[in-house]
Order: structure tokens, then sequence, then C-alpha cells
């Protein structure tokens, strides 16, 4: 089955990615591992991360792809194979994933939405901020560790 993507190039995209098994805090125990398969990512197939943070067993990302490029699905790719080949083998895998030789740390879909203006942009921005909020882990958005890895936020006007 084929999944209809928003495929313009050069335009700014959010991110949802999320573990297989949801109650497990592997991102943020391998966050560094994370941030090596992205860093390498982005020298192969430049893209510019405009906001970005990591919660055990999800991740948000807002996205802005060069001129001539809309392949972000190759860039997730990456980043998720690129991590999972760095983490020791102890996950659940079912049939399906064994046949098809795949790891079970990432669902294997994603979801993306094309950001449409400056306040689409901000508001997404702002879920990104409050994200750890929202799900109990802090009180304040500027007390999570895990933004600031990722993110040069300039805002919408300036990446453009």
């Amino acid at each position: 089955m084929r999944y209809r993507r928003a495929d313009v190039k050069g335009e700014t995209y959010f991110f949802t990615v999320n573990r297989a098994q949801r109650h497990l805090g592997l991102l943020l125990n391998h966050v560094e591992i994370l941030r090596a398969a992205v860093k390498t990512v982005k020298q192969r197939h430049p893209f510019h991360i405009d906001a970005f943070v990591v919660l055990p067993d999800h991740l948000h990302a807002i996205w802005t792809l060069p001129s001539d490029d809309a392949d972000f699905s190759i860039r997730w790719m990456l980043i998720k194979s690129g991590f999972s080949r760095r983490i020791v083998m102890n996950e659940r895998r079912n049939a399906s994933r064994i046949s098809k030789g795949e790891r079970g740390i990432w669902q294997r879909r994603y979801w993306e939405h094309l950001i449409l203006d400056e306040n689409d942009f901000e508001q997404h921005v702002d879920y990104i901020h409050y994200n750890p909020v929202k799900h109990g882990y802090i009180h304040r958005a500027s007390e999570w560790p895990y933004f600031k890895a990722f993110t040069v936020y300039q805002g919408w006007r300036n990446h453009k």
C-alpha cells in the first residue's frame, strides 16, 4: 500500500515519529546516538531543523527542505536505521518484522504535515515546546533539556 504524502520541494514540514514500544524510554537513554544519526543524515541530505523535541517514546520535528528537494522520507528512513544500528537488539519483534529483517524500535510509519503559513509554523513550534509539559515530564518548557540538542530556532521568515 502506498501512502499519500505531501511532496512540495523546499517547504517546511512538521513530523511526529513514534517508537514501536511506546512505554520504553529508549530515545532519551540514547539521545546522543539519535543526535549523531540526525547529524550524519543532514550532512548527506541537507535540511534545516526549525524545531525538534525528543521524548521517551516519540519525537516531533519541524524541518525545512532545500529548494530543489521534497524527499523527507529518505531522511527519516536513514535517521531511524542509523539510530537502530547503534542500539543493542533486545526489543520484541513480531514475525513480520523478523521476516523483513527489521528492528522493532520504530513504528514503520510517521505523521507529517506541510506547514501552510507563518501562523501554522508558530502553532507547531509552540506544540513542540509544550509537548513535554503536556505529557507531564516537566512544569515549564524551558526545563526540558532535549530541545537544545537539535534546534537553532530562527522563526518562519528567517529560514525561507
